[in-house]
């Protein structure tokens, strides 16, 4: 019988979220139920932390590595982003970029284009994620879902054609947006998910969390 490695993740977060929703950061959060899968090992990592929490050991020591940023994108060091993409790129890491993280420094150095919205709004109303492509590991587990409180995003999404459109959102007018795209980035693989605004308890969502699990392993190409 042929033993799975574990998947070694690194969630990374600015550490700019609210305590009274995060109080341990959307990456607190976020490595706690990673970590409850026995086929993962996950540690967080922070803007404030030496090398920005990218160090070349660290990101070496890494299989996945997750993002989430929103108010400080600009300050995080060129030197540590060119460490991120060279890992992406040329030693197969994978990485997931959560919600704002589309305008985060690594994430637009590894589309080469602005990854800019059509439109946002922090109205706090529901969003309906919608599955696109049911066979996709990330969807395994998933049906359509509701996250009751959110921030609008609208389309265009100025990114690169993806290798897969896993998940739509629609929210309460009528907006929609590619909410869960794919890339594969030279040796690695690159999953962006929208859904994760600051102000609201999303990581809690279980549809959430099995998504963002699921991710792990698809993006460390053990599925």
């Amino acid at each position: 019988m042929t033993t799975v490695e574990t998947v070694r993740v690194l969630v990374w977060s600015e550490f700019t979220e609210p305590k009274e929703v995060y109080p341990e950061g959307i990456h607190g959060e976020i490595v706690s139920f990673l970590n409850s899968h026995p086929g993962i090992s996950a540690k967080t990592s922070q803007l404030a932390d030496v090398a920005y929490g990218l160090s070349q050991e660290a990101l070496d020591g890494t299989d996945v590595l997750f993002w989430w940023g929103h108010a400080k994108h600009n300050e995080v060091g060129d030197d540590a982003v060119e460490r991120v993409v060279s890992r992406v790129r040329d030693g197969g890491m994978g990485f997931v970029a959560i919600h704002s993280s589309h305008f985060s420094k690594p994430f637009i150095a590894l589309m080469g284009t602005k990854c800019s919205l059509g439109s946002w709004d922090e109205d706090g109303l529901p969003e309906r994620v919608h599955v696109e492509t049911p066979g996709h590991p990330i969807v395994k587990g998933i049906r359509d879902f509701i996250i009751e409180r959110t921030e609008t995003y609208g389309e265009p999404f100025d990114v690169p054609a993806p290798k897969d459109i896993v998940f739509t959102s629609v929210f309460h007018d009528g907006t929609r947006f590619r909410s869960g795209l794919t890339w594969e980035i030279g040796k690695g693989r690159v999953f962006y998910f929208r859904p994760g605004h600051e102000t609201y308890p999303i990581m809690m969502n279980p549809s959430v969390r099995r998504i963002l699990t699921n991710a792990a392993f698809w993006t460390a190409r053990r599925v």
